[in-house]
Order: structure tokens, then C-alpha cells, then sequence
């Protein structure tokens, strides 16, 4: 779709508008009508950007979240190359989360686009972009001298994804950090030992 500037502002309006929306404590499913209400736009000005109605939006929407998911961990992620960058990094996961309580925006989005073709993308682009970075971040120790170089980076990586994620869930359901809090220091703590070990 060619869209000029201005449409494409237009666009992202109505995408941060519903996203804005979503993540506040309006209950139920999100309608047209909200988006409409919220966004300023009417319906012709939806399907215009959106051809394929309210799943449409919703998706973009979750696309807009999940990228909120990388961008609240910048700049940390992007150099965790010390200990104190995993630190900072800890700390912006947990903010992060924290901040976030017993709602999940993205969550939400999922499960109300769950069976629109490329809403299982989303959530598997997220996850293979956040353990890429993660994945990056343990190398670079390694090269620094600061991580076993017999590690596997990829599983350091899937374990603090699947350590978060379940964290994460311990907090929507408690309203208490604890357990995220602990998963990420004890894994953090691991990678430390491994160099430890070997000095």
C-alpha cells in the first residue's frame, strides 16, 4: 500500500490510538467503534488503512507491542558486553514488567486476532529477535573472557526467554515481581559462575 507521509502518519495514529487504548484499563474486546472514538477517524478512514477491518488494526497494533517489548530494554540490550550492562538490563526488564502489572497488552491483542493468518508471526518474531540479542549479548561475554566459553549462547538465551515469560506470568497472577526477579538474577548469577569456575 503507497501511502504518502501524511497517510502514513494517518496510519501510525491510528495504530498508537488503539495501542493507547488496549493498554489501559478499558475492559472487554476492542470494537471499531473504540478505534473510531479514540483515533478521531471515521469508518471510511479505517478501511482506507486498513482494508481488512478490525483484525487488520488489531495486528498491526500487536506488532506495535511487541516492538515496545525490545525498545523498553534499549539501550541495554543492544550492549550487554559488562556486567553492569546486564545489570541496567535486569533492571529495565523488571521496571519494564513491574510497570506493566496483571495487564498484558500484547497478550490481549493475541488472544483476540489468535486465529488471523500472521498473528502467530507476531509473537514468534518477537521471541526469535529477543533471544537473538540475548543470544548476542552472552557471545560477547565470552569473548571478553567474562563467560565459559563452553556455554551455549542459543540455550543461555532460551533459558532467560523462557525464565521472563514465566515470570512474567507469576506477576499478572500475584501482582508481586519476586519470581521475575529471581529467574534473571539466578540466571545472570549462572553465567557469572561458569567464569568463575574456570579462574
Amino acid at each position: 500500500m503507497g501511502l504518502t507521509p501524511k497517510g502514513l502518519a494517518t496510519r501510525q495514529r491510528i495504530i498508537e490510538g488503539a495501542a493507547a487504548h488496549v493498554r489501559s484499563d478499558a475492559p472487554g474486546r476492542v470494537t471499531l467503534d473504540d478505534i473510531r472514538a479514540i483515533t478521531g477517524t471515521s469508518k471510511g478512514q479505517l478501511f482506507h488503512y486498513f482494508p481488512g477491518g478490525k483484525e487488520e488494526i488489531l495486528l498491526a497494533v500487536a506488532r506495535h507491542e511487541a516492538d515496545r517489548v525490545i525498545t523498553d530494554q534499549q539501550p541495554h540490550i543492544d550492549s550487554l558486553s559488562t556486567w553492569a550492562a546486564w545489570t541496567r538490563w535486569r533492571d529495565a526488564v523488571v521496571a519494564r514488567y513491574q510497570a506493566q502489572g496483571a495487564s498484558c497488552p500484547l497478550g490481549t491483542l493475541m488472544d483476540q486476532v489468535g486465529s488471523t493468518p500472521g498473528a502467530a508471526e507476531v509473537a514468534s518474531t518477537l521471541l526469535a529477535r529477543w533471544q537473538g540479542l540475548l543470544r548476542q549479548g552472552v557471545a560477547t561475554m565470552q569473548a571478553e573472557g567474562l563467560v565459559d566459553p563452553a556455554l551455549d549462547p542459543e540455550q543461555a538465551a532460551a533459558a532467560f526467554i523462557a525464565g521472563i515469560q514465566g515470570g512474567v506470568q507469576m506477576l499478572r497472577s500475584t501482582g508481586d515481581s519476586t519470581h521475575l526477579e529471581a529467574v534473571v538474577d539466578m540466571l545472570i548469577d549462572h553465567l557469572r559462575g561458569g567464569a568463575r569456575a574456570r579462574s
